[in-house]
């Protein structure tokens, strides 16, 4: 199945055109941004991920909304699979820091390992 995964833009990386460091359930990652050329996302800013690209720009409460129904589908933990799976791993920081209210509540952030 195809998965478009909600994540937060916690940096832009200088000196890489249209690259930045996502943040997916206290997953980073670092995402293509360049099909959002004409809208550019900043940090802060939500976007839909899907393989590595950011698809689209959305707001927190969509955000929410997404992850929320990919758990109702059971597919919340392949959604962190995915995104365990592509780019090179910037960090890993406690699930959910730094997320909504909505989406903590949602219950949709597995908890990622320590290491």
């Amino acid at each position: 199945m195809c998965l478009a995964i909600p994540g937060r833009i916690v940096e832009l990386v200088a000196g890489q055109n249209q690259l930045g460091v996502v943040e997916v359930a206290g997953v980073r990652r670092k995402v293509q941004l360049g099909l959002l050329a004409e809208d550019m996302p900043g940090t802060g800013d939500w976007v839909l991920i899907h393989v590595g690209f950011a698809m689209s720009k959305i707001s927190a409460e969509q955000a929410a909304e997404q992850m929320h129904l990919l758990s109702l589908l059971g597919e919340g933990e392949q959604a962190m699979d995915e995104v365990r799976g592509y780019g090179q791993e910037v960090a890993s920081i406690p699930a959910a820091a730094g997320a909504p209210a909505a989406i903590k509540a949602s219950g949709a952030f597995p908890r990622t390992p320590e290491r």
